[in-house]
C-alpha cells in the first residue's frame, strides 16, 4: 500500500500564481477562503480550496493558518532570502524524501519519479505521481538551495551611508586620563515570608558588603 503523498496539487499552473500573489499582497492575520477567493482573486474549486492545506504542509501557515516566519520571509524582494524561504519549505514539506537522500531535489525528472516510486512505495501509473513531480517543479524553481533561512547575511551598508560620529573621549583635567563611567545593576530574589527582619538583614548585608566597596 502506497504511503501519503507530500503536498501536490492538480493544477500547478494556479499553484504557481498562489506565490507571485502572496508576494503582492499584504499578509493576512489569518489565511482564509476569503483572502484567497477575495484578496488573491482566485476563482473557488476544489484544486485552489486545497492550497491552504498545501501551505500548511509546507510551512508557511501554521495550523490555526496565521502565516510564519517562513511566509513573511519568502515575500522578501531579496531572491536570495526568498528563495531561501522556500528551500526551507521543500525541507518542511518533504522531509521523508530529504531522510532518504539529501539531494534528491537535483536528480532528473526521470530518476525522480523513480525515487518517488522507492520511498513512497507508489503504483508507478499512479495519475498523483505526475501532479507530485510538477507541483515539486514548481517549489524547486523558487527555490535557492545554496542558502538558507539561518545563513541569509544581513544587507550590506553603502559605501556613502552616513555613519553617525561617535563620542570623543574627555580627558580627566586632574588626573590626565580618561574618563570611566561604570554601572551596575543588582538583581535580588528575595525570600517569600512576612518577617521584616529578614528583609532588614539581606539589605543590610548588602549595604555593608557592596554598597560601601
Amino acid at each position: 500500500m502506497a504511503k501519503e503523498f507530500p503536498p501536490y496539487t492538480s493544477s500547478t499552473g494556479l499553484f504557481k500564481q498562489l506565490f507571485q500573489k502572496i508576494k503582492e499582497a499584504t499578509p493576512p492575520s489569518r489565511f482564509s477562503q476569503d483572502f484567497l477567493l477575495t484578496n488573491l482573486n482566485f476563482k473557488k474549486s476544489g484544486a485552489t480550496l486545497s492550497f491552504i492545506p498545501i501551505l500548511k504542509r509546507l510551512g508557511f501557515l501554521g495550523t490555526d493558518s496565521v502565516p510564519t516566519e517562513m511566509y513573511k520571509k519568502f515575500r522578501n524582494p531579496d531572491a536570495k532570502v526568498s528563495g531561501a524561504a522556500m528551500a526551507q519549505a521543500l525541507k518542511t514539506g518533504y522531509s521523508e524524501l530529504y531522510s532518504r537522500n539529501e539531494y534528491w531535489f537535483k536528480k532528473e525528472k526521470n530518476d525522480l519519479k523513480n525515487f518517488l516510486i522507492e520511498v513512497l512505495e507508489a503504483d508507478p501509473k499512479d495519475a498523483k505521481l505526475n501532479f507530485l513531480l510538477a507541483t515539486i517543479e514548481v517549489l524547486k524553481s523558487l527555490s535557492d538551495f545554496d542558502n538558507s533561512m539561518d545563513s541569509v547575511p544581513p544587507p550590506k551598508k553603502k559605501e556613502n551611508e552616513h555613519h553617525e560620529e561617535k563620542p570623543k573621549k574627555h580627558e580627566n583635567e586632574d588626573k590626565g586620563i580618561e574618563g570611566i563611567n561604570l554601572s551596575y545593576t543588582i538583581n535580588l530574589n528575595l525570600p517569600e515570608t512576612s518577617d521584616i527582619t529578614v528583609f532588614n538583614a539581606i539589605f543590610k548585608s548588602l549595604k555593608e558588603n557592596l554598597l560601601n566597596k
